[in-house]
């Protein structure tokens, strides 16, 4: 169910946008695993980059990194995606992280952003209590960090907007499941204020 209203609009310096994987290898044509409608989220996580980056908010680029000729347990599941130093590996035109304290890389080799990185560790330690995510896919890498963020103790919000898959009755079911079990679903303007 979406939420208008948010569960608080204030969170200054206790909320940080988590923004993942906006790499070429889902929004490039020349990468695995891209597909058309990821296309649709630019617009709104641009948005919500912009408020964070004025209002100094804590934003972290959750990135899929893989190494080139080494096993990788991910890598029969899916295409080749995410290699270090490949295309695909590069963040989107106009998504990089810029160079501000606030404003951090954390990369991932799995799903989920907070399973074997530092981010769980970085965000207690910038006494983050809520957590906004972006990016894309909703009922892949999405859902299994505002999972495993729900796990941690963290307050999860998903900017429906915000995020999206080609897979359509995965992402739906991914949108009930975090909005029933593990977190908020809002609009743009919601997870904006709280930024």
């Amino acid at each position: 169910m979406l939420s208008t209203a948010g569960p608080t609009a204030a969170g200054a310096g206790t909320t940080a946008l988590v923004v993942v994987d906006v790499l070429n290898s889902f929004f490039h044509p020349d990468c695995g695993n891209y597909y058309p409608e990821a296309a649709r989220v630019l617009e709104p996580i641009a948005k919500l980059l912009e408020t964070a980056r004025r209002r100094d908010t804590l934003v972290v680029h959750a990135v899929e990194r893989h190494r080139p000729g080494l096993a990788d347990f991910e890598q029969p599941k899916l295409p080749e995606h995410c290699q270090i130093g490949g295309l695909d590996s590069e963040y989107v035109d106009g998504f990089a992280p810029v160079d501000r304290a606030r404003e951090i890389e954390v990369p991932k080799r799995r799903y989920s952003s907070f399973y074997a990185t530092d981010l769980g560790l970085l965000l207690r330690e910038q006494g983050v209590q809520r957590v906004v995510v972006v990016g894309v896919k909703t009922n892949v890498c999405i859902r299994a960090t505002i999972q495993d963020g729900f796990a941690g103790g963290f307050q999860m919000v998903l900017p429906r907007e915000a995020t999206n898959s080609n897979r359509p009755h995965l992402e739906e079911a991914s949108i009930e499941d975090v909005s029933r079990y593990f977190g908020d679903v809002v609009d743009l303007g919601a997870a904006e204020a709280m930024l």
